[in-house]
């Protein structure tokens, strides 16, 4: 594995950390259990940590230095490929000839390597691109960075170069080759998974007390990184729109922002509280920081909802992490949430991001407990699709399918 620009050992909810660190480590994990060893090469960001960590039986997390430690910014990295995919292959030559069978790169900087390493090694490359900037360009939040250019055609390059792109969702499979001229045969659709056994349904009054929320409370959540992208303002604003029409609401909402500022959110680190403030709904509004998995279950156990508002998800882990525990989920109608959240059955989708449209939606749920409890049991059946133990069975086939069309081409 190589994702380079994060750490699956990072917290996600904050930096560049998020889903795709999730996804790297679970995957690494279930890949162990079935026997698979699994290497992990990440960019060290401090010079105290040690070269090699044990994630877990089987799985070795190798941080590689590449430029220095700290204050190196995500855009700023392309300028160490060459560094970084120079101590990659300095560590296999180490190793017995033909140690790796396979190269899974992560986003499009972890690509450029992996199309070096697979060329040097004679190993199929499978990619994941997490996000894509053409898309990302396409459904700019206001404010927001346009992705460069740069980035682009490494992201063509990558396309071009791997033996198999593993897409989140059919949506992500289909902007794979109608955005970057990918072949259909080479694309493979396997959902991300969730972890069953952390996120499960627990009963919402239990969570409550262990957080010191009011039992009888509407709680609206938000987790994740916070950043133009994922759009927490829109649900902000909501809330002020609720509280606008209904001032008696007031007493009784509590909406938790769970994580910390990322990407473009940096520049303006205090943005969101600062517009909670301009709102006029401070008081209602709790800025909790990153916290671990298993007190993201807690949390989302705790809501009412919910809210999913992004501009665009590849897949949405957030969304399944929350329904998986028997929370509904309002959920912006872009991306790969459109296949996480059955609309009317395990939450609901907003086909826009007007505040005034969020707010009628979740009025919906603050109203109607009823609604709430039958979306719950709907968001639990429907996160039980989703395992991390079905997606190591179908990325090991992807692997091998993967080998397969490499030495077919070898061959023609």
């Amino acid at each position: 594995m190589i994702s380079l620009h994060t750490s699956p050992l990072d917290q996600p909810g904050t930096g560049d950390a998020g889903g795709m660190n999730v996804y790297v480590i679970e995957l690494s994990r279930r890949l162990a259990a079935q026997g698979i060893a699994v290497d992990v090469f990440t960019r060290a960001t401090s010079s105290s940590l040690p070269q090699v960590v044990e994630a877990a039986d089987g799985v070795l997390v190798r941080h590689v230095a590449a430029g220095p430690f700290e204050g190196l910014a995500k855009g700023e990295l392309p300028g160490q490929l060459c560094t970084f995919a120079r101590e990659v292959l300095r560590t296999e030559a180490m190793q017995p000839l033909g140690h790796y069978d396979a190269v899974h790169s992560h986003y499009w900087l972890s690509g450029q390597v992996g199309a070096l390493a697979r060329d040097r090694w004679n190993v199929p490359l499978v990619h994941s691109m997490h996000t894509m900037a053409k898309v990302k360009n396409e459904a700019l939040a206001d404010g927001d960075t346009p992705e460069p250019l740069s980035r682009v055609i490494g992201e063509e390059q990558v396309v071009e170069a791997a033996d198999l792109l593993v897409a989140n969702t059919d949506t992500e499979a289909r902007q794979l080759v109608d955005l970057y001229g990918a072949s259909p045969d080479a694309v493979e659709v396997i959902h991300p998974g969730v972890d069953l056994s952390v996120f499960a349904p627990r009963g919402r009054a239990e969570a409550r007390r262990e957080l010191g929320l009011p039992e009888d409370a509407a709680v609206l959540l938000f987790a994740g990184r916070i950043q133009p992208l994922k759009a927490p303002d829109v649900l902000l604003r909501a809330v002020g729109v609720l509280l606008e029409q209904d001032p008696t609401l007031r007493h009784r909402l509590v909406v938790p922002v769970v994580g910390g500022p990322s990407g473009s959110g940096l520049e303006h680190p205090t943005a969101l509280a600062d517009l909670a403030d301009d709102l006029g709904i401070a008081d209602v509004v709790r800025f909790v920081p990153p916290v671990t998995q298993a007190e993201l279950a807690v949390w989302s156990s705790a809501a009412t909802a919910v809210a999913v508002p992004s501009y665009n998800e590849s897949f949405g882990l957030v969304a399944v992490e929350a329904q998986a525990t028997g929370t509904p989920v309002v959920a912006a109608a872009v991306g790969g949430l459109t296949t996480v959240v059955r609309d009317g059955v395990s939450g609901l989708l907003v086909d826009t991001h007007d505040p005034r449209d969020w707010a009628a939606t979740l009025r919906r749920l603050v109203d109607d407990p009823a609604l709430v409890e039958r979306l719950g049991r709907g968001a639990v059946a429907h996160a039980q699709d989703f395992s991390w133990e079905r997606t190591a069975e179908r990325t090991l086939e992807a692997y091998e399918r993967a080998g397969s069309r490499m030495h077919a081409v070898m061959a023609s």
